[in-house]
């Protein structure tokens, strides 16, 4: 009975922090600087893991372990419901190939550099990468429970992630004019998909160049926000060769295998209704 309490109280808080999460998203000062309600959600969890969760943690640790599990890898299969094939026929495959190829070269880069170079803690190496790689605040997220790293880690990875997000969010569109000659509205769109960190930030980034800067801008964007489950794939199995015994080299990869096909049935179920 106590378990079901636990499961069912830890949900409501979640709930809670994340409606309000969403709420202060649609403020005006957050819709100006174009905050997201995830990054919202994790400061507020910041906030309550640092102060009240400590003393109700026995209360509705059941739930939150749930909600941090089984409900943020739904949400990774879920992201496929906002990108279709038809999408990424419109911005071509030189789009897939561009995202490809930045999130697999700044994540080793990020590892290689932070790690090797300027021996900055491993874990906070590992969720910057992929959160600078893939989709920001999200792919930390996806990522912490792989990593295992404690909530001040966390959040060190998300403030370098939205500030550096939030200067390229500015940067590029005084760029463009610059590159303007290169690279025609189509290429610079991609470019900004690829490059720049949330999904909020993509489209400000756009936006503030064309409408159609900004649509191809968040095609792309998408497409590497489908590309978080292989990199979860991939991650857990290099984490899981460096442990001892091959049951949690199988289960990670069990785990993430789903969730990479999970990700294509929803975009082969989106193709299916457009059609």
């Amino acid at each position: 009975m106590m378990k079901y309490f636990s499961l069912i109280a830890g949900l409501c808080i979640t709930f809670v922090l994340s409606a309000a999460a969403m709420f202060l998203a649609q403020t005006h000062i957050a819709t100006q600087w174009h905050i997201s309600a995830l990054t919202l959600a994790i400061v507020l969890g910041i906030v309550c893991g640092n102060s009240i969760y400590p003393m109700i943690e026995a209360r509705v640790k059941t739930g939150v372990l749930f909600a941090k599990g089984f409900l943020l890898r739904c949400g990774i299969v879920l992201f496929g419901f906002r990108l279709t094939f038809q999408d990424i026929s419109q911005v071509g495959f030189s789009a897939l190939f561009a995202d490809a190829s930045v999130l697999i070269l700044t994540f080793l880069l990020t590892c290689w550099v932070g790690i090797k170079w300027l021996k900055i803690d491993r874990q906070i190496v590992q969720l910057t990468a992929a959160g600078c790689s893939i989709c920001g605040a999200a792919a930390i997220m996806a990522t912490e429970p792989i990593v295992k790293a404690p909530s001040y880690k966390v959040s060190v990875a998300v403030a370098l992630i939205v500030i550096f997000g939030t200067l390229s969010m500015f940067l590029y569109p005084v760029l463009y004019p610059y590159l303007q000659a290169y690279l025609p509205e189509q290429a610079f769109g991609i470019y900004i998909g690829s490059t720049v960190h949330e999904v909020a930030q993509v489209y400000a980034a756009g936006a503030n160049i064309s409408p159609q800067v900004a649509d191809t801008a968040v095609i792309s964007k998408m497409i590497r926000v489908m590309m978080l489950a292989p990199l979860l794939l991939a991650f857990t199995h290099m984490k899981s060769l460096k442990q001892a015994g091959t049951k949690p080299l199988l289960l990670g990869a069990i785990i993430w295998l789903w969730l990479v096909i999970g990700g294509f049935g929803v975009n082969w179920f989106m193709a299916y209704c457009a059609t």
